[in-house]
């Protein structure tokens, strides 16, 4: 998908994709789920245990993406 960034296959659950932030072995871990919902994972320093978790829609996930992506303006 690019640099930095690793797509793994979860049976029966979707596609988990693994994104490295490049400093400090900090990196997000997305699962897209066959439903449409999210689990976005924040991982920190190399931790195998993510600091932070957060479930997200499909709508409140796309609305997170227009604001990272540049696409949403107030």
């Amino acid at each position: 998908m690019g640099q930095g960034v690793h797509v793994q296959e979860l049976p029966g659950i979707g596609k988990r994709y693994d994104i490295d932030l490049g400093h400090g072995g900090n990196r997000v871990s997305i699962v897209v789920r066959r439903d449409g919902t999210r689990d976005l994972y924040v991982f920190t320093s190399r931790s195998d245990e993510p600091t932070a978790v957060i479930e997200l829609s499909e709508e409140q996930s796309r609305k997170v993406g227009a604001v990272l992506g540049g696409t949403f303006f107030a």
